[in-house]
């Protein structure tokens, strides 16, 4: 018997088509899809019913960005199931993001044009905030939320007959140039994003060094560009339309150019069907597209600092322990 697959997403996009690929691989599975709100969970869930009638679906509300949120859905998780078996943990944001125009003629003059295109390295601004668990937002809802509730769900995830997956979302712009360890949470800089993001990769590291031993495998993935709510937040959505043919265009040259939710999600479904033993930790799988629209995965080793992982790791069990006195009565 399939145990459930937990997948944490915006209510569209890449976490929906990966329901709906996952399904097509095994229709046996049960999966848990987790929403911000109960309007946007089931009409998520009527989506995936409606091409999979059979297909077992339940749903959860869940805000990463709300700590007092999130320790309530572990609860409920560990109420609901016994195990999971997969965690997709693909729930982001990038809040009012900025385009550096003036970069991108720089890079055209110098001839970066195409690798900042492809990792938006010096392209891509955004302007973060505090939230209410006084956490930055960006921070707090792409990493530490999903950090609490991996942590808060090692019981149905460890210690089990079969190995259990976590696969995160990473990006190309994850970059070690946007992350210190002494503002961890980027308060002080204009690149949360990629910042979040590195910070995943290195909280992967750690997690497969410390768990593995108990069944408990950590991956990450980029799904390359995709043509999403969150994408489109970027430009003006008649801009991106007068875009797309260059954009196919470019896709001859960067295979990330995924552009489309079903191929961003490429990279997860491919790991669905591997072996963890057999994975290498400091490897991340990125979703790619050839130019006649082949999808396929390439896997890309990280540049990631092991002696850093472990320092930030340790950052994070302090900040967790913090979170967890403050909300101390929601715990079992």
């Amino acid at each position: 018997l399939w145990a459930p697959y937990l997948t944490l997403f915006r209510c569209s996009g890449v976490g929906l088509a990966l329901c709906q690929r996952l399904l097509e691989e095994d229709g046996r599975i049960h999966l848990c899809i987790a929403c911000r709100n109960d309007q946007k969970s089931e009409a998520t869930r009527d989506l995936i019913l409606a091409a999979h009638p059979a297909a077992q679906v339940s749903t959860v509300e869940v805000d990463l960005g709300n700590l007092a949120s999130v320790l309530r859905v572990a609860q409920e998780l560990r109420c609901r199931f016994q195990r999971l078996d997969f965690v997709y943990l693909n729930a982001g944001i990038m809040p009012n993001p900025h385009v550096n125009f003036k970069a991108l003629w720089r890079g055209l003059l110098t001839g970066k044009l195409l690798h900042m295109l492809t990792t938006a390295e010096g392209v891509m601004t955004q302007t973060d905030r505090l939230n209410g668990d006084g956490l930055q937002e960006v921070f707090a809802t792409n990493l530490f939320g999903h950090f609490i509730l991996v942590r808060q769900l090692e019981p149905l995830l460890c210690g089990n007959e079969r190995p259990s997956r976590l696969i995160w979302t990473s990006s190309s712009n994850a970059r070690e140039s946007a992350f210190s360890l002494s503002d961890y949470q980027h308060a002080k800089g204009q690149e949360s994003y990629s910042s979040s993001k590195y910070a995943t990769d290195l909280t992967s590291v750690v997690l497969n060094r410390k768990f593995n031993n108990q069944g408990l495998y950590s991956s990450v993935v980029c799904p390359g560009l995709v043509m999403s709510n969150m994408t489109y937040r970027i430009l003006p959505v008649f801009l991106w339309k007068l875009l797309m043919p260059i954009m196919w265009l470019i896709r001859f040259f960067a295979k990330t150019y995924t552009l489309t939710p079903h191929n961003g999600a490429e990279a997860h479904v491919w790991l669905f069907k591997q072996k963890p033993e057999n994975l290498d930790a400091l490897v991340k799988y990125h979703s790619c597209t050839s130019g006649l629209g082949k999808s396929y995965v390439d896997p890309r080793k990280m540049d990631v600092d092991e002696e850093t992982a472990e320092k930030f790791y340790q950052k994070l069990l302090e900040l967790e322990k913090e979170a967890l006195e403050k909300y101390s009565d929601l715990l079992d």
